[in-house]
């Protein structure tokens, strides 16, 4: 099945650990066993198990709200104080956003969403789909030779 979205934060229900879990109902007439050996023949309205989907960890953070902000606001670090970051948000209102260069690169970082709400959390997005995530290399990232003709 597909997932249920709540419509508040467009994300699969009960998402924790940036995990959800989807119904899985097998088709008429399938039998499996279970880890102790039982056999059980499924009707095809019954759960067989549940699949793990991946979902995104949100807290409340608008990404218009945020955009918005950093926009009209941002020369007063209105766009700092409401994704929780006080200390940058009162140095911008104290500077008039770096002289309006601190908010340009502010208006850009968060419309990209490099710079996110300061707990970690992700943006609560109008929409359910595809969205943009940071590739990141680390140790453990399988890098491919490059040979050279």
């Amino acid at each position: 099945d597909e997932p249920k979205i709540d419509n508040s934060t467009q994300e699969p229900m009960n998402c924790t650990n940036h995990t959800a879990y989807v119904q899985c109902l097998p088709a008429p007439n399938i039998t499996c066993k279970d880890h102790l050996g039982i056999e059980k023949v499924f009707t095809g309205h019954e759960v067989g198990f549940y699949k793990p989907i991946s979902c995104r960890n949100v807290n409340g953070y608008s990404y218009k709200v945020a955009v918005a902000l950093s926009l009209f606001l941002g020369w007063l670090g209105a766009d700092r104080f409401y994704l929780g970051y006080p200390a940058l948000g009162l140095l911008k209102f104290c500077t008039v956003g770096f002289c309006g260069i601190g908010s340009l690169i502010d208006f850009i970082l968060i419309s990209m969403q490099i710079v996110g709400p300061s707990d970690g959390s992700s943006y609560i997005i109008d929409y359910y789909g595809a969205r943009l995530t940071r590739l990141t290399i680390t140790n453990a990232t399988f890098r491919k030779m490059q040979t050279y003709p």
